[in-house]
């Protein structure tokens, strides 16, 4: 590898040498690429609508042996589908087929799945426009659509 340039008139030369090693770095190249959004259902945007096509099971991963209750979703923006994970003891019962659901990260890693549930990065937040976390507490009754 080459020395850095050095002296009084080296500024242009450090400047396009840093250009160019910039891009060897992941987070660096992943922004200026887009990437993450581009690969990401949800766009840039932090939550999205869809329709629950139908509820799942998913069996924990090891040492755990739970079944975590999901529902697949797809998104009205794209057509996109995903697997969103249902928080709160008997959430399941309350959200029905064709459903519209609001769903949002479930903020693991670098946007990765979180916890025991395997390649499930979403969870759901609202159910018809109500929150779930009311409907689970009994606050509000579930809107009929």
């Amino acid at each position: 590898m080459a020395k850095k340039s050095k002296g009084i008139n080296a500024g242009k030369k450090l400047e396009k040498r840093r250009s160019v090693f910039k891009w060897y770095n992941k987070k660096y190249k992943q922004k200026k690429g887009g990437l993450a959004h581009k690969s990401n259902p949800l766009g840039k945007s932090s939550q999205a609508k869809g329709i629950v096509l139908e509820k799942v099971q998913l069996e924990a991963k090891q040492p755990n042996s739970a079944m975590r209750k999901c529902v697949r979703v797809q998104l009205i923006k794209n057509g996109k589908q995903v697997t969103a994970f249902c928080p709160g003891d008997g959430a399941t019962k309350l959200i029905d087929e064709h459903d519209e659901v609001m769903i949002e990260c479930i903020g693991g890693k670098m946007g990765r799945a979180k916890g025991d549930i395997p390649g499930v990065r979403w969870c759901v937040r609202k159910v018809n426009d109500q929150s779930l976390n009311a409907l689970l507490k009994g606050k509000v009754e579930k809107a009929r659509k």
